[in-house]
């Protein structure tokens, strides 16, 4: 998958232009209930490959203005996204560009933003074997989640 390359083609149908493995990822994303968004923070953002995934999501947004009317775009959404995300140090702002990101995000899915967890000084791949409450947490996220 690459990323989007704003090329306008979805301007006017809002389907992707792009002939790659997203267009085998959209059929799934307009069919889930419930997304979680998963990445490491990179320089307090989401990694490059997410960012690909978001980026393209830019048909999908495209789709809902040319679908949707301004008060339709205003009634409950279709479902529920979160943001699940990890980083190295403890910067008070560490979280921030990656939680605007994903609010934007699955607003331009039609999904409301639900929050999520965010786990601090994890660096090492093995971190989260030494943190065992993390993985319940993600766990009980898991479980909330698919309650609601």
């Amino acid at each position: 998958m690459e990323g989007c390359i704003e090329c306008g083609g979805c301007d006017d149908t809002g389907k992707c232009v792009v002939e790659d493995d997203m267009q085998s990822v959209y059929p799934l994303i307009e069919e889930a209930e419930v997304i979680f968004l998963a990445s490491p923070i990179f320089f307090y953002s989401v990694t490059a490959q997410v960012k690909a995934i978001i980026d393209r999501a830019q048909a999908m947004w495209a789709k809902k203005m040319l679908e949707k009317s301004p008060e339709e775009r205003d009634i409950p959404k279709r479902g529920k996204g979160y943001l699940i995300t990890v980083g190295a140090t403890r910067g008070k702002s560490l979280f921030e560009g990656a939680q605007l990101t994903a609010r934007y995000f699955f607003d331009a899915l039609d999904m409301s933003y639900e929050g999520g967890i965010f786990f601090r000084r994890l660096e090492k791949k093995s971190a989260v074997k030494e943190n065992p409450e993390t993985l319940q947490e993600a766990f009980n996220l898991g479980i909330m989640a698919v309650k609601r």
